[in-house]
């Protein structure tokens, strides 16, 4: 369908373009960004008074429990919690069940994503048989099958020569990987950060240093292939340093961060929350500030929702027990937004920061909404308010501790290639 978007404030990261103006799509393309052509006629035109446009947003972590047993969610229920949430392309990753080491599944989760049309679905496959770290995948194999890159999901790789020759695979197949970086021994068991709270509490703690070591070593090992890496979760300034000096150096390394590290610390634990129990944890309120800083220095360069939903099995398990994981891909962008409102960052960078560094940290092409540019945006009310009503969103995942926060910035249409897949 032909569309026109009338009046609309246009934010496009990809070349700093900010301005009241109108869009036209047609062909699954953007086909004018102000003046319109003369002879075009639209089959829907939208007022788009008071709202933004902008490119839709890329999850770099995007678990969607497929295959799987559904009862946390499946690929149909987290995809339209993310074009809900303007989010128009996802990363799915690769820890599924089975787990996405061998080509068949990657296949599977293809045909479904076709089916369902939603966002875009591209497909990462497991860097280690199982994601154990202790024996390669087929690595071709997955490529072949559609794999855009390799990832080890939340494990880290155990062997250092494995790694290396892990590497040097995805090197010359052109892939980049996806790393959990992390010293498994000193890491242990641990279910939350290690610090007085830990102790207080009784968990068994996740200490910081384990995470600074681990990327410390996946960067010295990546330089040794030239291969493209990407920690799409760091949780602490230490390893974030480690990721600027290999850039100053010239090494293909990139990091992104959850957005849940930037807003929650944990304190937010409490009395043993179980929604707030997330891989790597909440750290102290020092360290979440030190990520701001960073971020703000334009160290880190993606934000994520590290989408990972669990059902309401999790509800009767202790804190120990209970997985690993926050389900808020559809509130991504309002709980964004909060870093724009407390003067961390200006809405151009977040919005940056949600569509171009994460393509670029995937190798994809940069979202734009340029003339000729595939109509993949979102278009979102700013001034809108809301409360967070745990159980009310599209997710089936009921592991968010955002339940009752006030945030703005509704997210009213997601188009993917000119089709409305989101009306809100």
């Amino acid at each position: 369908m032909h569309r026109i978007i009338r009046n609309i404030r246009v934010m496009d990261p990809s070349d700093g373009f900010d301005a009241v103006t109108d869009l036209a799509v047609a062909g699954g393309r953007i086909v004018a960004r102000g003046m319109l052509p003369p002879d075009f006629t639209a089959g829907e035109v939208l007022d788009g008074t008071g709202l933004i446009a902008c490119p839709g947003f890329i999850e770099t972590s995007f678990q969607a429990h497929t295959p799987g047993h559904g009862r946390d969610g499946d690929l149909a229920s987290e995809l339209r919690a993310a074009v809900a949430g303007g989010v128009t392309q996802v990363l799915l990753r690769p820890d599924t069940l089975p787990m996405a080491d061998i080509p068949a599944v990657l296949q599977e989760q293809r045909i479904l994503a076709d089916r369902l049309a939603l966002a875009n679905v591209h497909l990462s496959g497991a860097l280690t048989t199982q994601l154990q770290g202790t024996a390669l995948t087929e690595m071709a194999g997955l490529a072949a099958a559609g794999a855009i890159a390799f990832s080890q999901a939340k494990e880290p790789v155990l062997s250092a020569a494995l790694l290396r020759l892990a590497l040097s695979y995805a090197a010359d197949l052109g892939l980049p990987v996806l790393l959990h970086g992390e010293e498994p021994e000193l890491a242990a068991n641990g279910v939350m950060h290690e610090g007085r709270l830990s102790i207080r509490l009784g968990l068994s703690g996740r200490p910081a240093a384990a995470e600074q070591i681990g990327v410390q070593r996946d960067i010295a090992i990546a330089a040794l292939s030239g291969c493209p890496i990407h920690f799409p979760h760091l949780s602490i300034a230490a390893a974030v340093a480690e990721v600027v000096a290999a850039r100053q150096r010239g090494e293909p390394v990139t990091c992104g961060v959850s957005i849940h590290h930037l807003l929650l610390t944990e304190q937010d634990i409490g009395f043993f929350n179980l929604h707030a129990k997330i891989l790597p944890p909440l750290r102290a309120v020092a360290e979440r500030d030190a990520l701001r800083h960073a971020i703000a220095m334009g160290a880190i360069t993606a934000i994520s929702s590290d989408h990972n939903p669990w059902g309401v099995d999790r509800e009767g398990m202790t804190f120990t027990q209970a997985p690993f994981g926050i389900a808020a891909v559809e509130w991504l962008l309002p709980l964004a937004l909060r870093l724009v409102d407390e003067g961390v960052l200006d809405l151009m960078t977040v919005l940056h920061l949600l569509s171009v560094g994460p393509a670029q940290a995937l190798g994809l092409p940069v979202p734009s909404l340029a003339v000729g540019a595939t109509a993949d945006f979102c278009i979102f009310d700013p001034d809108s308010y809301f409360t967070v009503e745990t159980g009310r969103q599209w997710s089936r995942g009921r592991n968010l501790p955002y339940g009752q926060w006030e945030l703005r910035g509704q997210v009213r249409y997601t188009l993917v290639a000119g089709r409305m897949v989101f009306r809100g």
